[in-house]
């Protein structure tokens, strides 16, 4: 299974979207006020703030709402598409292409060319397109007194929309170009990557088993004669004969193991390359934490986790992986799973007994490098790396997620559901 096979979808930045558009609203306010109290100039100032606070609206929606970390390309493509409407509402009611600030109608679709799919810039270009048709023929006039003086030959008048568009293709073409290449570049350097770590780890497993078939071959010789003398001494009682016997076969098990592993260091690990149902996904990886955790786990589920088997993905077990491991980290003694399902969603609750988050990084979890500016947390907590990879890799294979402080414990919750559509179709 290669690990980026389920990554191959179109996503950028929500922190960044979000700046880029206060700037556009904050731009848009200024001037807008500054033309009519100011300049004194005569058009429409409430609808035109009105449509500017639609903006507004939509900016907090994406801050307080939607909670996803990065902006999918669906969900990119409709706040693209309400900002091209916004603005070119703006435009129509302040004098259509013979607004000098026509030129940013083009921002959006060329700021998406880079980082959205072909199909979605396409959408954005023609939707543009249309727009600055519209505003050739359909606008209210330049706001006075500037209408009165601003008269021009049709020639320049229809060479306005002619040049955007010309200037809207050419450099959506051009990013797009520059996107791609860019892309493939960050692909090949991370499948290069992906390859050499495979090479190390192989390398270095192949070196450890062959070590540990080595060092461990005494010792579990020795435990098979005992075993075998045990057998011969209890061979009347048949409950204990029964434990000794299992006991041989188990020792018999880890020669096996590891005399495949020092033959053949680059077999797969089955667990990740099973389709198994989401129950014993988390089954397995709560017995992994188990081997190496002091701590109790409580694993709750219904009668409808354990139906349908989800294809093999590493980046959900990796995914989940990261959340249990961050729950367990930071936990006083016990992490709560919870597991639900039904025909509609699956939904997998993560919490621990732990100190929760910091209030200060709560509503930026999901960010990389976040550290709280409480001194005494700081020394408890990490740098959010965990939450990040966890967060992006389930995002990524259409999970929502929302972190959050527990509202029936002392610490961190974590909710992570799919719609089944989409968790069965991975």
């Amino acid at each position: 299974m290669k690990f980026f096979e389920t990554s191959k979808y179109h996503f950028f930045k929500k922190s960044t979207y979000i700046n880029l558009r206060w700037i556009s609203i904050i731009g848009q306010l200024i001037s807008v006020d500054f033309v009519y109290f100011f300049l004194n100039f005569n058009f429409d100032f409430i609808i035109c703030n009105s449509v500017i606070f639609l903006g507004i609206l939509s900016n907090l929606f994406l801050i307080f709402i939607y909670k996803k970390t990065q902006l999918s390309d669906r969900s990119a493509f409709i706040f693209l598409v309400i900002d091209i409407l916004q603005l070119g509402a703006l435009l129509y009611l302040t004098g259509g292409v013979t607004n000098p600030f026509i030129i940013f109608l083009l921002i959006p679709s060329i700021f998406s060319s880079s980082n959205l799919s072909f199909k979605t810039n396409s959408l954005l270009v023609v939707l543009t397109i249309v727009i600055i048709f519209i505003l050739t023929f359909y606008s209210l006039d330049l706001p006075s007194p500037i209408n009165d003086h601003f008269h021009v030959s049709p020639y320049y008048f229809y060479s306005i929309p002619i040049a955007l568009i010309i200037a809207l293709i050419f450099l959506n073409y051009l990013a797009m170009s520059f996107g791609t290449q860019s892309r493939l570049r960050r692909e090949a350097l991370t499948k290069m990557e992906e390859v050499m770590a495979t090479e190390h780890e192989l390398l270095s497993l192949g070196g450890q088993a062959a070590a540990a078939a080595h060092s461990l071959g005494t010792p579990l010789s020795t435990i098979k004669i005992i075993a075998h003398d045990l057998e011969k001494q209890f061979k009347d009682k048949e409950d204990i004969k029964k434990d000794i016997e299992l006991l041989s076969s188990q020792v018999e098990r880890c020669n096996k193991i590891l005399r495949r592993l020092t033959l053949n260091p680059v077999e797969e690990d089955e667990f990740i390359d099973k389709d198994l149902s989401m129950k014993d996904y988390l089954s397995e990886i709560i017995s992994s934490f188990k081997e190496i955790s002091q701590k109790k786990f409580i694993f709750n589920y219904d009668q409808f986790s354990n139906v349908k088997k989800i294809t093999k993905s590493i980046e959900i077990v990796y995914g989940l992986r990261n959340f249990i491991g961050n729950a367990n980290k930071f936990s006083k003694e016990t992490i709560y799973i919870n597991l639900k399902s039904d025909s509609e969603i699956t939904e997998i609750t993560v919490e621990d007994d732990g100190n929760g988050y910091p209030k200060d990084v709560l509503s930026t979890i999901g960010e990389p490098y976040l550290r709280t500016k409480d001194p005494i947390e700081k020394m408890k907590t990490g740098l959010g790396l965990g939450l990040f990879i966890g967060k992006t890799l389930l995002e990524k294979n259409f999970a929502l997620i929302n972190c959050r402080n527990s509202k029936t414990r002392s610490g961190a919750e974590v909710v992570i559901k799919w719609k089944n559509k989409d968790l069965f179709n991975i």
